[in-house]
């Protein structure tokens, strides 16, 4: 039984069908099993670019063998780092706007460093 408030006798807001709000499973399940903004592939994220860039630079510097400057070698697995940067330099070129803004250089200039992070993977592919 409902009072003029939408407000059942046991105190929990129902419409005017008597239903809870949400009973669908959709609802539910977008509410409970959402994904964080990180994981939304439909949708441009500048965190997601700089995320794989700079894993895609630190994956690419390990497999190169870089805190040992003598033990710098070429390794086959550098294709994934490469891969990985050209994935994140995508997700950023997602993020730039048609209009001149500071966010739009901004975004430029981590397109410049996705660019070099790119380039670093292909020499350490090279490299013998």
């Amino acid at each position: 039984m409902l009072n003029l408030l939408g407000v059942s006798v046991d105190g929990v807001i129902r419409d005017a069908r008597g239903r809870l709000p949400g009973d669908s499973l959709a609802l539910l399940w977008n509410v409970v099993f959402r994904l964080p903004f990180f994981f939304r592939l439909k949708k441009r994220s500048l965190v997601r670019g700089i995320v794989l860039a700079m894993s895609a630079f630190a994956i690419s510097l390990r497999l190169g063998g870089f805190p040992d400057i003598n033990a710098l070698h070429s390794s086959v697995w550098q294709i994934v780092p490469a891969l990985i940067a050209f994935w994140g330099m995508a997700e950023t070129v997602r993020c730039l706007e048609r209009r001149w803004t500071l966010y739009h250089a901004g975004v430029l200039v981590l397109l410049y460093t996705d660019l070099m992070i790119l380039t670093m993977a292909v020499v350490l592919l090279i490299y013998p």
